[in-house]
């Protein structure tokens, strides 16, 4: 099967998905809705769809593999799929109207396509490696602003690792202090995607999953962004510290975040 052929599975995954987050929205009942860990909650929508996605995907790669939010922790082998079916759970739970879907395809350890979909606005990101990265079929690049003065910041508070909130409010005093404002949404693949397409300009967070940043890290790429974790590294998908930005504001931020968790995060 063509490369081509990748895309357009994780994109019918992904519209798949997609419906059944909107066609539930607002129907959940307390029985619907389960806690994980402490502020980590999961509903039967994700599930669902979960199991859109996989069955999907399996019907046309039935060898592929799996890393899956609710579900699946397949090691990786060639081909392995990285899913969060329905990115920001809480805000999905509140109808509060920002949540989407993820999807990436990893080949041989390494991200080479990403979709994320928001399923309210009819916004559909995707990039493949040496692609380029698009929202529904127009070119996207990221943000010029350079000064800091202008720059928007997204971010997220790390509730898997509320021990480390200290550490995250003084690097978040930092950042905001050399910005011009910041974004709280709640969805971190919604908020990288919006990075890519130059709606913010930069973004961190700290204790994230791989599936929260694996297909938006690849669309930061490909519109002319840069990723690292906190040391300024690749292993973002395996710490869950994640920084993101245009290669001015991402230098930024990484002197701040550094200064902040260094020997603490990421060593």
């Amino acid at each position: 099967m063509g490369r081509g052929e990748f895309l357009d599975t994780a994109v019918e995954a992904a519209r798949r998905a997609g419906k059944v987050l909107v066609s539930n929205l607002g129907t959940l009942s307390e029985g619907d809705v389960g806690e994980k860990h402490s502020s980590d909650f999961v509903t039967r929508v994700d599930r669902e769809s979960e199991e859109v996605i996989v069955s999907t995907i399996r019907e046309k790669f039935p060898t592929h593999t799996f890393l899956a939010e609710e579900s699946l922790r397949d090691s990786s082998v060639e081909h392995r799929w990285i899913i969060d079916p329905l990115d920001g759970t809480s805000n999905y739970i509140h109808q509060y109207p920002v949540f989407s879907v993820s999807i990436a395809l990893e080949v041989e350890g390494e991200v080479a396509l990403g979709v994320v979909f928001d399923p309210l606005r009819e916004e559909l990101f995707h990039a493949e490696k040496g692609e380029g990265a698009f929202m529904n079929g127009k070119p996207l690049s990221v943000s010029t602003v350079k000064s800091p003065e202008r720059t928007l910041i997204a971010t997220g508070f790390p509730f898997r690792m509320k021990h480390m909130t200290d550490k995250y409010l003084e690097a978040f005093k930092k950042i905001f202090m050399m910005s011009g404002d910041f974004r709280r949404a709640g969805s971190a693949a919604l908020d990288l995607a919006s990075l890519g397409a130059g709606r913010c300009d930069g973004f961190f967070e700290l204790g994230l999953s791989a599936w929260d940043v694996a297909a938006g890290s690849i669309i930061i790429k490909e519109a002319g962004g840069v990723v690292t974790d906190f040391a300024g590294g690749d292993d973002f998908l395996d710490t869950g510290n994640i920084i993101a930005g245009t290669p001015d504001v991402h230098d930024r931020l990484l002197d701040a975040v550094r200064e902040t968790f260094e020997g603490i995060v990421d060593k």
